[in-house]
């Protein structure tokens, strides 16, 4: 009975520390997503156009693709939890400048320094989660950087509602000093400092501690997370065998006869790519202007963009339910199925948008089909590729490239996610519905690529990946 008490009080330590890091998913959702609410507000306070809009949501994402590339590197040679602290205080510091912008290029500037910070949490939260989980319970663990990610994004949306109703349902009004779009985008700073707090109190990665020649530290690291009844002279020299003979990732490592890299690493780009092409993210950037152009007001789309994020947050629980259950592989095959046919319905629904007397509505039943069918994409996006692809790379890779490998995967992924936003304005003021038949032949083909070249990782040591 004591052993199962203890084993629970060292279950629950690593819950803490594992939730702790994922706040930087909670604020790689919140700021990425929190433009949405405020995209119609700076088009009218700044008199920019189009092309403004796009660059200024669309360039966070350069800037993430960036510090994924640097985060890598940045946990290897700092650790783990001080480059956590690190991306805190960009949070933090860019949260203010975007709400304080003097024009729509320095407000783009501070977009990029917030992209950093969310590039770094994408790289860091997975990492670090990795190390420190037990194998048995990896899976439901790392599902917690998508769920704080999912979390962030609702959040953000639930505070843009509220601002924006406060402010009269129209976000270029006044509260107290500064109009409503600036207070959506300053809010951010306050789990930022959360963030920075639990950096400061967590654990490091007793694989960074044992690669930085701190053994004594690890093993401390160790017994708590695993418990002090495992043989902790055989963990440690466990992970000192597989970290004898490598060195500091680098690009050099990852290269291979595969185009230039190791096949595992083009797997991870790709699959981080796929998660990208099928256009979730046109839902949590853009979807208050899709809805506002099929003919739904501004108030009720963003309440619309809530809803949405509720249902992520389900799927999101699905997905942490069954992820060590049925395994990674089946799980990502049943979104790619669901995703595919739910965006060919919504393909078919926005085809029928019209021009009536200057206001674009979508007629019933198309109209009702259309949210129906984006919500369910959500869903089965959030329980399966949500949460999987950022499990896999936390834990697909050899644990000699772990953090290079996650870093190149996690830009790459940054990379498409600014291709979709970016093109996006331009795409679906041609042809929303054709649009949206290009995201539903990617996620056919996303099916295709698991079905042939992902491996199953569930229950497996970190150790024995290779």
């Amino acid at each position: 009975m004591a052993t199962q008490h203890t084993h629970q009080e060292h279950l629950s330590h690593v819950v803490f520390i594992t939730a702790a890091a994922a706040v930087g998913g909670f604020l790689f959702g919140y700021d990425s997503s929190v433009i949405n609410g405020a995209v119609v507000g700076i088009r009218n306070h700044f008199r920019v156009g189009a092309f403004e809009i796009g660059f200024v949501v669309a360039i966070a994402l350069l800037g993430s693709a960036l510090g994924a590339w640097m985060g890598g590197r940045l946990a290897d040679r700092l650790g783990r939890t001080r480059s956590m602290q690190v991306a805190a205080v960009l949070f933090a510091i860019s949260s203010i400048g975007q709400m304080l912008p003097f024009t729509v290029w320095d407000l783009g500037f501070w977009r990029i320094v917030a992209g950093f910070a969310i590039g770094m949490a994408s790289v860091l939260g997975p990492a670090y989660i990795a190390e420190v989980a037990p194998a048995a319970y990896r899976g439901r663990l790392g599902s917690f950087q998508q769920l704080a990610i999912v979390l962030g994004i609702a959040v953000s949306q639930l505070v843009n509602y509220v601002i924006a109703s406060r402010a009269g349902g129209n976000v270029n009004n006044l509260l107290g000093p500064l109009q409503a779009w600036q207070w959506m985008l300053g809010a951010c700073v306050l789990p930022a400092l959360l963030y920075l707090l639990f950096a400061l109190v967590i654990p490091e990665s007793p694989r960074y501690l044992i690669m930085s020649g701190r053994s004594r530290r690890a093993r401390e690291v160790l017994a708590e997370v695993e418990g002090e009844d495992i043989d902790l002279d055989a963990r440690v020299a466990e992970i000192q065998h597989v970290l004898r003979t490598e060195n500091v990732p680098g690009l050099k490592d990852l290269r291979g006869p595969a185009l230039g890299l190791l096949g595992i690493v083009w797997v991870g780009i790709v699959l981080s790519a796929f998660q990208q092409l099928v256009g979730i993210n046109v839902i949590f950037y853009y979807s208050s202007v899709l809805w506002q152009s099929v003919g739904i007001n501004q108030a009720d789309s963003l309440l619309i963009s809530f809803s949405s994020s509720i249902i992520n947050i389900i799927g999101t629980f699905i997905a942490i339910s069954l992820v060590d259950k049925i395994g990674r592989r089946p799980l990502l095959m049943i979104g790619s199925a669901g995703m595919a046919i739910s965006l060919a319905t919504a393909a078919w629904a926005f085809s029928a948008a019209r021009l009536v007397e200057g206001t674009v509505s979508l007629p019933n039943p198309q109209g009702a089909i259309a949210l129906v069918a984006a919500n369910v994409f959500v869903l089965f996006f959030a329980l399966s590729w949500g949460v999987v692809v950022w499990v896999l790379l936390g834990e697909m890779f050899p644990n000699r490239i772990r953090a290079a490998a996650l870093g190149v995967a996690a830009g790459a992924q940054w990379i498409a996610n600014w291709l979709i936003t970016v093109s996006f304005p331009a795409l679906s003021a041609w042809n929303l519905s054709l649009t949206y038949a290009a995201y539903t032949i990617f996620a056919v083909l996303s099916f295709l690529f698991v079905a042939r070249w992902v491996r199953e990782t569930k229950g497996r040591k970190l150790e024995e990946m290779g």
